[in-house]
């Protein structure tokens, strides 16, 4: 019976495009892998989907000035276009946002609360007055205490790691309103970490849980066990499983009104739900891939390692009946050209784009990006390299080899295999070192050694380069046919042979070496095989396998690249608003006004209550400007004045117009005022 394995590429946030970056780190190798295990006859499934819940999500769409839904339907698609484009084999991609998920989700929950698992507990959590809403994670920055790098989430620092509440930044700020929020008593389900720790440093550290070796801990990688021993040794804490959102997987429990399912409950929970979808679809039992001596193994990026190696493990061990993930090869950043990749600023290869414009590169990307994997480090993409690897290794050494053999061939043999005769020593090595090739590629690939397998299947071809520039058929033609059959014969089953060695990684160039050849593609363990081709076997007439990069392919992506930098500028200011008409802006009625009085409104510490001199009438104004302003500072003050704004009662005071203020990138507040000494009531137009 074979192994079988449920293989998930982390779900991508439906709120963007994806570019190189989430390609190289999770979705291409998980790709190479199951590639691989499908040659090998393993039972896979392969799943994955959209993330369409969570923050990230709101916070687009309220960027966008539109809906979640309407998001999560976008991105979906381009995405899931962009997978199928890109030729990334999964058995399904599907979305959180079915029945069958958020089924799947709420039943989860119900099983672990009815257990026990959770702790419900009221706490402060900050409040954002201007939304009149409270705040998840994602919408609160600040400084990390950690490392004290700016613009740390309230989960988590992105650039140490480390395990983060809200209430744990430094001057925290709401992401809605640019403010310092406040804190408000709500009530959540917490998972109690700090329960788990003893049996997960056994099973990271030992490989171990309830006494069965589970997996060698030497196979996992070191960043994953070196960012989940920092976390436990630095000692877990509970984290809540539910937010105060209307966007997500409601919390299927009385008491939860205005809840959903905290997205790192959800999310891994749709890898289950993505299996039970697919193994209706081919009537399959989908609790085969999650339980017994299944294999789970999450491809993910180094941001999200403590989610899958500590958070779901503990999910899963606490609903009882699934298997713990034996690897979770979590991958570094991919940088471009020198630089970050950024969404903000544009500074992406976005796959969607890149397929479009170029569908005949596929396997030259998946190439590229394979041989810079950023496995164990930081990599960078450049187009030089890519122009570079693409020329000279694709081209001049895959490329080239397998067009000797088959045009050699055709021209000699009339595109028949000729027969093997009389083997030389170096016949006899070179036959000797393919054989070593299955091995050597195998133990690679299950090492999620990935880069380094691809680089043997192109030695492979190296191989075959280097036995046809020492034997030189094209000159012993002149004088030893008979010589000349036995050393096509082996090239040709070298070329048999790189069909094989390179499915995984190179598909589509692995199906036109076959087709080359006249040759149905074969599974892994003909691998090796120095009789793949019988004699007399015909041919085909070759194409070009590989063609080169021009210098003007690569200026051109520069120079795109470039041109996006520079139209988006990185910022820390919001983003302009939506157009307004001239006739809608002269409505607006703005004065000078003069400030002639002052004093803090009651149990309102950011409020001060102003009495203005309009030139018209002396009204009462309420300014959320205390923080940076005494009532001392701002009387006399020249300020300009929203006259017209309807009045509104704020705590307890009729507010009759809003002080229009400045504010930098650091928060700091500064009036508008008329350069020259003008007196209330002037108009500002």
């Amino acid at each position: 019976m074979s192994q079988k394995y449920t293989v998930t590429a982390a779900l991508p946030y439906a709120n963007g495009p994806l570019h190189l970056g989430h390609v190289a780190g999770v979705y291409l190798p998980a790709d190479i892998f199951v590639r691989f295990l499908r040659l090998k006859n393993e039972d896979v499934a392969f799943v994955c989907g959209s993330d369409e819940h969570g923050a990230a999500i709101t916070l687009r769409a309220k960027k966008e000035g539109t809906t979640p839904q309407a998001i999560v339907d976008k991105y979906h698609g381009i995405n899931k276009k962009a997978f199928s484009d890109f030729d990334i084999s999964f058995d399904i991609y599907t979305r959180t946002s079915t029945d069958l998920h958020k089924k799947t989700a709420q039943d989860y929950f119900k099983v672990l609360n009815d257990k026990g698992s959770f702790i419900k507990k009221t706490t402060e959590q900050y409040y954002d007055e201007e939304f009149n809403q409270f705040l998840a994670d994602r919408y609160i920055t600040g400084t990390c205490p950690s490392c004290s790098k700016e613009g740390a989430y309230g989960d988590q620092c992105e650039k140490c790691g480390s395990d983060l509440s809200p209430t744990d930044l430094i001057n925290p700020i709401s992401t809605l309103s640019g403010k310092t929020p406040t804190l408000k008593e709500t009530s959540h389900w917490f998972l109690p970490m700090d329960q788990h720790e003893a049996w997960l440093k056994e099973w990271i550290k030992e490989g171990t849980f309830e006494g069965k070796q589970l997996h060698n801990p030497k196979d996992w990688r070191n960043q994953v066990n070196g960012q989940c021993m920092s976390w436990i040794d630095g000692g877990l804490h509970p984290r809540a499983m539910t937010r105060d959102l209307d966007w997500g997987v409601k919390v299927p429990v009385e008491g939860a009104d205005g809840k959903v399912l905290y997205v790192w409950l959800d999310a891994p929970i749709g890898y289950i739900s993505a299996t039970k979808e697919w193994a209706e679809k081919n009537n399959k039992d989908w609790k085969e891939y999650w339980t017994g001596d299944s294999k789970l193994v999450h491809f993910i990026g180094k941001d999200n390692i403590v989610f899958h190696a500590i958070i779901f493990p503990i999910l899963l061990k606490e609903h009882g009946g699934f298997v713990l993930p034996d690897n979770v090869p979590a991958y570094e950043f991919l940088n471009l050209e020198g630089d970050k990749f950024s969404t903000s600023r544009n500074w992406a290869v976005w796959l969607h784009e890149f397929m479009e414009a170029n569908p005949d590169k596929k396997d030259e990307l998946k190439y590229v990006l394979t041989s810079i994997a950023p496995e164990s480090k930081d990599a960078e993409f450049t187009w030089k390299e890519f122009q570079a690897r693409i020329n000279n290794e694709l081209a001049d050494v895959l490329g080239n080899f397998v067009n000797r053999a088959v045009v050699l061939s055709n021209k000699y043999f009339e595109g028949k295999v000729p027969s093997r005769g009389e083997l030389t020593d170096v016949d006899t090595d070179v036959l000797a070192q393919l054989k070593t090739y299955p091995e050597k590629i195998e133990k690679l690939i299950r090492a999620y050694k990935l880069r380094e397998a691809q680089a043997e299947a192109m030695n492979l071809a190296r191989l075959g380069n280097k036995y046809l520039a020492e034997t030189e058929p094209w000159k012993l033609a002149k004088t030893d046919m008979a010589r000349v059959e036995t050393i096509m014969n082996i090239a040709l089953q070298i070329t048999a042979n790189l069909t094989i060695a390179f499915q995984p990684f190179l598909p589509q160039k692995a199906s036109t070496i076959a087709e080359f050849l006249g040759l149905d593609l074969l599974k892994w363990d003909s691998l090796g095989s120095d009789a793949l081709l019988a004699d007399g076997h015909q041919l085909n007439k070759p194409s070009i396998l590989i063609s080169k990069i021009e210098d003007k392919f690569v200026e051109e992506q520069i120079a795109t690249l470039e041109a996006s930098k520079l139209a988006n500028v990185e910022t820390t200011f919001e983003p302009q608003k939506d157009e307004t008409s001239f006739d809608d802006f002269m409505k607006m009625d703005i004065r000078v006004g003069e400030i002639i009085s002052a004093e803090k409104v009651k149990k309102a510490n950011k409020l001060l209550k102003l009495t203005v001199d309009t030139g018209l009438d002396k009204r009462t104004v309420v300014s959320g400007i205390a923080e940076h302003y005494s009532p001392e500072e701002v009387i006399g003050k020249k300020v300009s004045i929203l006259m017209n704004l309807a009045p509104r009662k704020i705590r307890g005071v009729e507010s009759q117009g809003m002080i229009l203020m400045a504010e930098n990138d650091k928060g700091e507040l500064s009036f508008i005022s008329p350069e020259k000494n003008f007196g209330a009531g002037g108009e500002i137009r």
